[in-house]
């Protein structure tokens, strides 16, 4: 394998499919960056330097880095909140914090993230991006609010305003989406999309803002190097929208990831995939750039062309810088109606739908933390969606671990005598489970005399129920009964004994043993 990569060969499916994933990226690019609020050319310097480095220094072979969809609504919430040099120190936070998850070995498990939490917040994502591209179809202009709800109403109020010249440039772009697939020739579908509403538009003046019109022209020469402004007052503000930018980096970045390995069999290193998204991160604000993470669809897109090696991903990169070097006077001729559908084809493509309607049609607790997940992502923030969602998953799990959980009476399997009693724990003992032992103190005032646990099935145990061990063996002890212990796993044994249960605890080996020595 090593040998074709640097054949003639290899280079030559490396710079078709670099090239490939390169137009791609182009249109996406400055969808994106319009969308969170920043000029287009942006997010191209984002697709060219993340792209570059990410290919570089990354753990996976055939990733893809730059803009995506999934950071707009943080994105869009910075820039309203504290501007374009907040968006650039956040952006800077978010790579330092990528850098401190590669150093402490995270990237492993990050991956554990609930399955319900990581569908309910990819499917609000995917409603705001959705929504937020209503305003553009529309032709309806407004000053966009921090949140979904209230951009909603802002919308529905303008909707008088509605012009049918933008709602008909967007229509040919959903048209193209359609059609191109059917041709017979094979045509960069998202290029596409914007190029055929553009040139209809020229063809057929009417009045519809442009990239050129809103944002001015793009500057066709290489990404200029800027130091940042950072204010120490405001990075404590800033901490929580980095964080979040960080997380999600992280996440897409490392699902990506899977998904390639998957695709190509092979095996991504997670934490140096996080060293290279935190460099990534932290190089393009010195250019002007914005977050940035590994992107499925064009990792997809790159594998499916032939690449063979990382070069594709360097390609990748070099294909917008040239496109940025050569073409880009002509990017303020694109109608902002006609990057819409390009953005809610986006949306619609990770809004998660066939895996949320399966966990819905079943009614589970799961459909409930979805539900609170997908809610709070789309009216609150990304932020507390995870931090909540996380948090009634874990409550979820320690409920159903708590149900698998007994401490039973199970005397009759033992050839005791008068005056015993065993008792069976069976599972995992955690804070879930410490009412387990309420029932055994009821014995008290019968007629044993000597209390015998068997620890045979419980694998772990952690220091709530330690206390609520010590609570029992303390009031059987003062109503002047025997407590032993039989079956003591290492774990278990070796909690126990640190924080003094064992002390005045006989234990034994097998319960029998118990039985017979007692």
């Amino acid at each position: 394998m090593d040998n074709f990569m640097t054949s003639r060969q290899g280079w030559q499916k490396d710079i078709s499919a670099g090239i490939t994933v390169g137009v791609v990226a182009v249109p996406l690019a400055m969808a994106f960056a319009i969308a969170s609020g920043v000029g287009p050319v942006y997010g191209l310097y984002t697709a060219i330097i993340a792209g570059i480095l990410v290919s570089l220094f990354g753990g996976s072979t055939f990733q893809i880095a730059g803009p995506t969809g999934a950071f707009i609504p943080i994105v869009s919430g910075v820039m309203l909140a504290h501007g374009y040099e907040g968006l650039l120190v956040t952006t800077f936070l978010a790579g330092i914090l990528l850098f401190l998850m590669s150093v402490l070995r995270v990237g492993r498990l990050i991956r554990f993230m609930p399955r319900a939490v990581t569908i309910g917040f990819t499917a609000g994502i995917a409603v705001v991006i959705f929504v937020d591209q209503l305003d553009e179809l529309f032709g309806i202009s407004f000053q966009k609010a921090p949140h979904f709800h209230e951009n909603l109403l802002k919308l529905v109020t303008s909707l008088h305003e509605a012009s049918l010249w933008p709602v008909f440039i967007a229509a040919i772009g959903f048209l193209t989406l359609w059609l191109v697939p059917k041709l017979p020739v094979k045509l960069p579908l998202l290029l596409m999309a914007m190029l055929v509403p553009t040139f209809v538009s020229l063809v057929i003046p009417g009045e519809v803002a442009t990239i050129g019109s809103a944002y001015g022209g793009i500057p066709s020469g290489l990404p200029e190097f800027d130091w940042l402004v950072i204010d120490l007052d405001l990075i404590a503000t800033l901490m929580p929208s980095a964080f979040a930018i960080a997380f999600l980096g992280a996440l897409e970045s490392l699902l990506s990831g899977a998904v390639a390995d998957g695709m190509a069999g092979t095996k991504m290193n997670p934490d140096k995939e996080l060293f290279g998204q935190g460099l990534a991160n932290v190089v393009v604000p010195f250019f002007g750039g914005i977050p940035a993470t590994g992107a499925i669809a064009r990792t997809a897109t790159n594998i499916q062309a032939g690449a063979v090696s990382r070069r594709s991903g360097v390609i990748h990169g070099l294909t917008v810088l040239l496109a940025v070097l050569v073409l880009a006077p002509l990017a303020s001729y694109v109608p902002l109606a006609a990057l819409a559908p390009i953005l809610m084809r986006v949306a619609w493509n990770m809004s998660e739908r066939h895996h949320v309607f399966e966990m819905l049609k079943h009614r589970s607790a799961e459909s409930l933390v979805l539900l609170i997940t997908l809610g709070l992502t789309v009216f609150v923030d990304l932020v507390v969606a995870v931090e909540v969602g996380v948090i009634c998953a874990l409550a979820l799990f320690a409920k159903r671990m708590a149900d698998t959980i007994d401490v039973r009476e199970q005397t009759e399997r033992y050839v005791t005598r008068d005056g015993q009693v065993v008792f069976s724990v069976e599972g995992p003992l955690f804070f879930g489970a410490i009412e387990m032992f309420e029932h055994v103190l009821h014995h008290i005032h019968d007629e044993p005399d000597v209390f015998i646990f068997n620890f045979h099935r419980c694998p772990v145990i952690d220091v709530t129920a330690v206390e609520e061990i010590r609570r029992v063996v303390r009031e059987l002890k003062a109503a002047d009964r025997r407590v032993v212990f039989a079956h003591l796993s290492a774990p278990v044994r070796q909690t126990l004994a640190h924080y003094g249960v064992l002390d005045d605890v006989d234990t034994f080996e097998t319960t029998q043993e118990a039985v017979d020595a007692s």
